[in-house]
């Protein structure tokens, strides 16, 4: 077989990363290379050219599937121009539905990540990716009202549980109570 062009293999990095990003979060990092390879329609050996270790697919991945989450909050305020709060709101139905409970593939990577990042194996680039990623979420979904970090411990905490419960009616019940503690209008005394 010949070689790749320079083009190709950007190309093909680009879709490994875009694919272990779909399958970190799905799966975990449990994931193996061979999988992540497949899943991507390229051969394990082509994996050493690319990469010089799992730990930094799993950086790179976890950097993708974050910079996927910040367009999604841009999209948010494009979609609600002048209102924050109006976009913060939109972003806090969308995380607590059943749409994105039973899609962790394409999901939050903070609450998809959140124990694999925390084992040792990810690696520590990968365990400085997730910091600022869920720093700079919790910055986007904080106001004047409340506290954006508070906001996202019960959003993942939520869905993380909701996950879990999937099949049984407390698992709704834990986004309904979510969604609307995070949403109800603050009093003004």
């Amino acid at each position: 077989m010949g070689r790749v062009s320079q083009a190709q293999a950007q190309e093909n990095r680009r879709r490994v990363v875009e694919t272990a990003s779909r399958l970190l979060r799905e799966q975990g990092t449990q994931a193996s290379v061979a999988d992540l390879m497949k899943a991507a329609g390229l051969t394990h050996g082509g994996f050493y050219k690319q990469f010089a270790s799992k730990e930094e697919l799993v950086a790179e991945a976890t950097a993708h599937a974050f910079a996927e989450l910040t367009r999604h909050h841009r999209d948010g305020l494009e979609e609600h121009p002048g209102q924050p709060g109006a976009a913060r709101r939109a972003a806090i139905d969308a995380y607590l539905s059943v749409e994105h409970r039973d899609s962790p593939a394409d999901g939050c990577p903070v609450a998809a990540l959140a124990t694999d990042v925390a084992r040792a194996e990810a690696g520590e680039e990968a365990r400085r990716v997730y910091t600022r990623g869920a720093a700079d979420f919790a910055d986007f979904l904080a106001d004047d009202d409340q506290d954006g970090l508070a906001r996202l411990c019960t959003m993942v905490g939520a869905l993380v549980l909701s996950r879990a419960t999937k099949g049984s009616p407390l698992s709704e019940e834990i986004l309904t109570a979510a969604r609307e503690a995070l949403t109800a209008t603050p009093s003004r005394s």
